[in-house]
Formats: structure tokens, C-alpha cells, sequence
């Protein structure tokens, strides 16, 4: 069984988290089921990392994308542990942990005991002036409306309307979780972005009730100290951990790790062609071609589409899954300059405000590493699905425009010591409504017209790292499988 696998060919398209995850857990499988494999991966920028993007700037860190990832997913620390790095890792500052959201130009404080806009403590909930009373009482009711029997997907935003109240979705709700999709709550699926929603409703007939029941027994969990497995260093007592010299270190460290490996940088892919004798060529834009028994994509949707017959993609998935555009726009000053208490992590903004900025980072007083020196750093987000114009505009006026929405919510008028501005076009892909079934449709005809070619990324299951990671895992298994049937 193991020999079939032996000499066997694999290209993994694309040199984001998910291609170096897919790669490096390929080369965990192989070596110890005894396969000898030969595996290239093709990334056509000059870089690894993707979204996944730090520098160093004089006393700041900065990031262009992802700042960190979520403790409570495993499969990102599992990885640093895997790695040896787990123990640079650092958690947010412990002394400013408070959050913010935008509400008729002042900036509120989101009540303690909210959970993504389903509240769990009584008085902070009570007193909020997030929302009217009529909203409040509202959201109450969530507490005696029936179960909801609906069958088959449906928007997250309904959902959340129908539990809790138009008020919480449009105050509370929209700018939380519309920041970690940069979409329209009304449009995103229930079922692909937060399925446990739905469960509570079914187990406790609740979201306040089941939210309540989760959060005694997380409770419950912490007053046992959790020792960590012989050998493991304890992880920071945050809900989000990255590196002191930022994200770029989990790249660094996945591509230092990859020794069989051959990794090519600027080297994009114009066609992937089924051979007659099974098996695909993978033809490069500069001319060369390479020859795979298995061929993974994980690029965006569309990028994939394009590389394969037509025939085969044409109105899949790979054709229908919408992206959105969005930018950060960081400003830095000394922090002599700013009168504005940055007690927090920063704040969110409802789209009913009518900003350019989306939400608001205040990045050294949630990273205390991310400037030195009595330093300020904070970072900016703009664009979001249907409002995507801004980032094409000019670096000159995106800042302009984002320093004009800190003078009215900060009152922040100092010139910054430097500007930096990154776009990441059609990055952030769109879970509609029904996004799951038509993975699981495409999959499936994937893996009869495609055999041997497989998909991972955020176009399918997961946005976070931690999710991208579990994918390249979860892929490399399956190809090591195919391999060797």
C-alpha cells in the first residue's frame, strides 16, 4: 500500500497559511506513513504569507492584515507547538480590554457580559445607552418567543432580528460580526459563519439562555487550572495570541520547517490540464510545465476557476461566491500628541453612522509590543461589501478621509508621524445564504470530474488562520488517501 504513494508527484497552488499549512502537514503524513513524495508549491507574488503580511517600522510593528488568532480553535496553536514557537506567543494587554461602539457620533463602551450582540448579564445590558428601552425590552423577548422550525439555511441577520430585535442587530450585532466578514449580516448564511447560533436556539429555545448555559460552564472549566501536557509551555491567558515581531513569524516558521519541499516564488500558474494517462499538467506562465498525480488550489474562487477547463467550473462554486475589497490605512504618532483615552482595544462603527472607517483598532494599547518609546499606533479599516469604492481611491485620500472621522469621534487632529495604507481587493469572500450546500455540490462533482484535484482556502470553510490551518491539515490527509488507494 505504502509504495503506491512512492515518487508520487504534488503541486500545491498558492503560498498563503492554507498552501504552507497543506504542505507542511503533507510532509508530516508522508514521512511518517514511509511516502516519498515530491511536492512543489507555487506562489506567483514575490513572498509568502498572503494576507498574512508584518513589518518593522523604526519603534512600530505593523500589521496589513491579520493581527492574530483565536486561542479557543486549536489547530493554529497546535501548529506553533508542532513548530517549537509556542513560546513566543503573546496575548493582548491585559490592562485595556475594554471595547467600543460608535452610536449617534459618541463612542459607547459594549456592555460586559455581551456575546456578540446576545447579552448575558442583566445590569450592563439594562443600562447601555446603545440602545432605547423599547430595544432592550425587545431583546428580552428572546427569552419567551418559540423555537424557530425553519429547515434549510437562512440569514444570519434574520436570525438575529427574529431572536433579539432590528435594534441589537443594527447597533450591536452588524458592526461585530460584520468586521470579521466585511458583509451584509442580511446576506451572510447563518450556517457558514455561526452555526452554534442555531443550535442554542434549538437546545435552550434561547440564545440568552443557551448563552448563559455556556458561559457557567466556561466558568465551571476555569476555576480548574488547566495544566499544560508535559513538555507544552502555558499560552497567554488572552483570547488572542500572535508574535512579538508579528504574524509573519508563523510563516517564517511553517517555511523553515518544509524540507522536502521545493517552494517557488513569482511563479504564477496559467492552466491545469487533465492527462490521458491520469493525472494533470500544470503549465506556468513562463512556459514550463510540471506534471502532478495530485494538484491542490488554494487560491480565491476565481483565481481557481480560471485554471481549470471550463467545462468543469463553469457556474460551480468556484464561479459564484462573492468577494469583497477592503483596506487598513494605519496612523502613527507620538503619543505626546493624543488627549484621547486609549483604554481599549478600540472601537466598531454600525453602518447606519455613515463613516468611512469600519472599525478602529487602537493597536498599542491592545498590543504592547506594537510601539516603543511613547509611541501611538492605530489602525483603521475601510470598505466593506456594496461600499467598496474607497479602495480604489488614492492613498492620499483614503488617509484624508479616515483622519477626518478621527477628528469627529476622537477629536484627534495632530499631524501622524507616517501613514501607510494596504488594499487586499476581492479578499474577503462572502458566505450567502446556502454557501455550505453548494460546497458540499461542488466537492462532490470536484471529486468525480476532478479526481486528484483538491480545494481548500477561505472561499470554502473558514476565514480565521486557525480554520485555514485545520484545512491544509484536513487536505493533506485526503491527498496522502487519494495517493495510496
Amino acid at each position: 500500500m505504502a509504495d503506491k504513494a512512492n515518487g508520487k508527484q504534488v503541486v500545491i497552488i498558492g503560498g498563503g497559511i492554507t498552501g504552507l499549512s497543506t504542505a507542511y502537514y503533507l510532509e508530516q503524513a508522508a514521512r511518517a506513513q514511509g511516502h516519498s513524495l515530491t511536492i512543489t508549491l507555487l506562489e506567483a507574488d514575490n513572498r509568502l504569507g498572503g494576507k498574512i503580511k508584518t513589518d518593522e517600522i523604526d519603534d512600530f510593528v505593523i500589521e496589513a492584515g491579520p493581527d492574530s488568532f483565536l486561542v479557543r480553535k486549536p489547530q493554529a496553536v497546535e501548529l506553533c507547538r508542532e513548530l517549537g514557537i509556542d513560546g513566543e506567543l503573546v496575548g493582548t494587554n491585559p490592562h485595556n480590554k475594554k471595547t467600543y461602539i460608535l452610536h449617534e457620533g459618541k463612542l459607547h463602551r459594549i456592555p460586559q457580559g455581551l456575546n456578540i450582540g446576545i447579552p448575558t448579564q442583566f445590569m450592563p445590558f439594562a443600562t447601555t445607552g446603545l440602545l432605547s428601552m423599547g430595544g432592550k425590552l425587545r431583546a428580552g423577548l428572546d427569552l419567551v418567543l418559540p423555537k424557530h422550525q425553519q429547515k434549510g439555511d437562512q440569514s444570519l441577520g434574520a436570525f438575529l432580528e427574529r431572536r433579539l430585535g432590528k435594534e441589537v442587530v443594527d447597533h450591536m450585532a452588524e458592526p461585530l460580526l460584520a468586521g470579521i466578514y466585511a458583509g451584509d449580516l442580511r446576506k451572510l448564511s447563518l450556517r457558514a459563519t455561526f452555526p452554534q447560533f442555531e443550535q442554542l436556539e434549538q437546545n435552550y429555545g434561547s440564545l440568552v439562555r443557551g448563552m448563559l448555559a455556556q458561559a457557567r460552564e466556561a466558568k465551571a472549566k476555569a476555576a480548574v487550572p488547566q495544566q499544560p501536557e508535559l513538555g507544552q509551555k502555558p499560552l497567554p491567558n488572552s483570547v488572542f495570541v500572535t508574535f512579538p515581531n508579528g504574524l509573519e513569524r508563523l510563516i517564517r516558521g511553517i517555511a523553515d520547517a518544509l524540507t522536502q519541499t521545493d517552494v517557488r516564488l513569482s511563479t504564477a500558474v496559467e492552466e491545469i490540464t487533465p492527462r490521458e494517462e491520469g493525472g494533470y499538467t500544470v503549465r506556468l506562465a513562463a512556459g514550463e510545465t510540471l506534471t502532478a498525480d495530485a494538484v491542490v488550489l488554494t487560491a480565491p474562487t476565481f483565481e481557481s476557476a480560471k485554471l481549470l477547463p471550463q467545462e468543469l467550473v463553469s457556474g460551480s462554486h468556484l464561479t459564484q461566491v462573492p468577494y469583497a475589497s477592503v483596506a487598513t490605512c494605519v496612523l502613527a504618532f507620538d503619543k505626546g500628541v493624543i488627549d484621547y483615552p486609549l483604554d481599549g482595544t478600540g472601537f466598531v462603527i454600525p453602518h447606519k453612522e455613515g463613516t468611512t472607517i469600519t472599525a478602529c483598532t487602537w493597536t498599542s494599547s491592545k498590543w504592547s509590543h506594537t510601539a516603543k518609546n511613547g509611541k501611538v499606533l492605530m489602525r483603521f479599516y475601510v470598505g466593506r461589501a456594496g461600499e467598496e469604492a474607497i479602495v480604489d481611491e488614492s492613498d492620499e485620500t483614503i488617509v484624508a478621509r479616515v483622519r477626518a472621522d478621527v477628528k469627529k469621534i476622537m477629536g484627534i487632529t495632530a499631524e501622524p508621524m507616517f501613514t501607510r495604507v494596504a488594499r487586499w481587493r476581492r479578499s474577503m469572500p462572502q458566505y450567502t445564504v446556502g454557501h455550505l450546500d453548494r460546497v458540499k455540490t461542488f466537492v462532490d462533482q470536484a471529486a468525480r470530474d476532478l479526481p486528484g484535484v483538491f480545494f481548500a482556502g477561505a472561499g470554502f470553510t473558514g476565514l480565521g488562520i486557525p480554520d485555514t490551518i485545520g484545512q491544509g491539515k484536513q487536505t493533506a490527509g485526503q491527498i496522502v488517501s487519494f495517493l495510496t488507494k
